[in-house]
């Protein structure tokens, strides 16, 4: 009696376990799965990947609300992603995939300016 009931307390736990995560398993299941290196994902595994990296999103997102602008407008907005991307030593490896919005004229004159200090040596 001890067995199926240990099993049927395991099964509500991984059921409640699956309703504490707003991510799709299935997505992060095949984003893992687009890696060369891994040929077989346990459960347990994708679970907890699934769970981190929802964390991670949560922390990303209020460091960059607490630190960005969005305060007095009750908002998020990439810029403040992309500050808090350069800003914050602990995300600073997501500065390529998240730049600060620059205008295409600011960019070509910085292009400009690097091509003549090129053409200068």
């Amino acid at each position: 009696m001890k067995m199926s009931q240990n099993t049927s307390d395991k099964d509500e736990q991984s059921s409640s376990n699956k309703k504490n995560i707003s991510l799709p398993i299935s997505r992060v299941r095949l984003i893992m799965k687009s890696s060369p290196d891994v040929s077989s994902i346990n459960q347990d595994a994708l679970f907890l990947t699934t769970k981190a990296t929802e964390l991670f999103v949560q922390h990303l997102a209020l460091s960059s609300f607490n630190k960005g602008s969005g305060k007095e407008t009750n908002s998020l907005s990439y810029s403040d992603l992309a500050h808090t991307a350069e800003e914050t030593e602990t995300f600073h490896f997501l500065t390529d995939i998240l730049p600060k919005k620059i205008l295409a004229s600011d960019y070509l004159k910085s292009l400009e300016q690097m091509q003549d200090e090129d053409a200068d040596y």
